[in-house]
This record gives structure tokens, sequence and C-alpha cells, in this order.
């Protein structure tokens, strides 16, 4: 039986990339550095500043046009009609009347962190078996049919979140400074708020606080030196902001269950090149 849940790494080139119309819906998260990009999909056309954790909500049956001028990195998670259907029968809710939305670029930190899970999994070669990856992909469609549907089971939205253009702009600083210290009250001050309602209001926004924000991109900007740019411990100590390599090597097998040298040695999955339990 076909998996009900597929995940890929993927880095398309710059220029257009076209993708073709799939049989099950698929969310696209953007990884890694903030990104220009274009896309036409449903008849419809958007245009943006891409930065980490942007998602994209593709239903069934839409082809996609991607154009950037720079290369693009996102994780793409297939989930299949059918657990979609089985999903909203066991939630009491008509499958034939439930339509997955064409979304552009939105944030939701539910997402988001079962999508870091799913990510985590794919490149450590799925260490929590098939049971762990069945469980993410049900707690993912109940999300969606929750949400992201033309008839949402539960409907409403986060109250105390940051507004859409600071949030944005809070990820792409923290991104064009990893390598600096990163106070709150700096990055507070990009956004015009005090330091407690910006750490409050990312809070709701992503799910996380903007130190473990931080820590998390830190962590995986030393990710891709280690494994992608051969650079030594040290290096990628210094160039992602940690004060000393100890430092990052206890984040990285805190966030990542692997010790800095492991990944420089290659002792750690390269993207999409893994395959799901059967």
């Amino acid at each position: 039986m076909e998996s009900q849940l597929t995940v890929r790494l993927l880095v398309d080139p710059p220029g257009v990339t076209e993708i073709p119309a799939r049989p099950d819906p698929r969310i696209v998260i953007h990884v890694g550095r903030s990104v220009q990009i274009a896309c036409d999909r449903g008849g419809r056309h958007h245009q943006g500043l891409c930065v980490h954790g942007d998602l994209h909500i593709i239903p069934a049956g839409l082809h996609s046009r991607w154009e950037s001028k720079e290369s693009d990195m996102a994780l793409v998670v297939s989930v299949s009609a059918d657990l979609l259907r089985a999903v909203a029968a066991d939630m009491d809710a008509d499958p034939s009347s439930i339509e997955i939305l064409n979304k552009f670029q939105i944030r939701d930190p539910h997402i988001e962190h079962i999508g870091w899970a799913l990510k985590a999994e794919l490149e450590t070669g799925y260490p929590n078996g098939k049971l762990y990856l069945e469980s993410l992909g049900s707690a993912l469609s109940i999300h969606l049919l929750n949400r992201h549907t033309s008839r949402s089971i539960k409907a409403r939205e986060t109250k105390g979140g940051m507004a859409a253009y600071r949030l944005k702009e809070v990820l792409a600083y923290i991104d064009d400074h990893i390598a600096g210290s990163l106070s709150l009250d700096e990055i507070a001050a990009v956004t015009g708020l005090s330091t407690a309602r910006c750490n409050n209001s990312f809070r709701v926004s992503t799910g996380m606080s903007i130190p473990q924000y931080v820590v998390m991109r830190r962590v995986e900007q030393a990710r891709v030196l280690l494994s992608e740019h051969h650079k030594s411990v040290a290096e990628a100590a210094r160039a992602t902001g940690f004060s000393h390599a100890s430092h990052l090597a206890a984040q990285m097998r805190r966030l990542l269950g692997v010790s800095p040298s492991s990944i420089a040695r290659g002792r750690y999955h390269r993207a999409g090149t893994a395959e799901p339990p059967s």
C-alpha cells in the first residue's frame, strides 16, 4: 500500500519551475534564507519575499508555476486524499463536502511544528518508525480539515499574534543577522513594539519564543554549513552566532540528536535521500 504521507526536501534552481498537478494536496514549507518568489496557481498570481517557515497549501489537481532569481529550498509534504477522507469521516464530517483551499505564503505554527518534526525524521532516516509517521500524518490532516478547507470544521482566528508584515520583518532580520548577538531589545526595535509584547506576539504567531526560534535557525544554518559547505565546527559556530563550538554542539544534539562532527562526516541524511518506513 502506498504511503499516506510523503516528505521531500527539495532545492529548485534559479529560474522557472513547472510543477504538474498531483492527485493529493501538498504543503510547501520554505526552508532557509529569504528568497523573492513568484507563483501562479489556480488562476491566481502571488509574489513576495518568502522567509523560513512561510508555507503554501496546494489542493489536489492544481498545476503550479514558480519563479525565483535564486535557488530555493522547500519541505514538500503530500497528504493522501484517502487519509483526508478517512480523518474527515472520523470527525463526523462529510468528506465529499470538504475542499482544501489554495493558499499562498501563509503562517501556521501548528503545521510548521509538524513540518519540522517530519523534516527531522527524513534527515535522520525515520528512526521513530511507521507509527510515529502515521501519527504526524493524522495530526496534520486534522489541522488541515479544521483550518484550511472551504467548510472548516472549526474556523477561528488566532488572537494576540503579530501582524503578518511585522512577523516577516522579524524573521528576515533574524536570518540576516544570525551571526550577531541578536538581543530581544534589538529585534523588538525592528517592529516598533515593546520587548515583552514583541516576544509574546511572536510566540502566539510561531509557537515558540524569539530566543527559541533564533537557536533553531542557528542550528539549521550551522548544519547546512557543515554538511553542504564543508566548514569546520568552529567556523560554523562563528558564522551562526554561537559563542563557541561546544555551545553549537550542545544545541545541535538537543535539537537534532546528532553532533556537529557526525554531520561534518556525512552521517546525517542529505535532503530527500531517506525513504519513509513501509
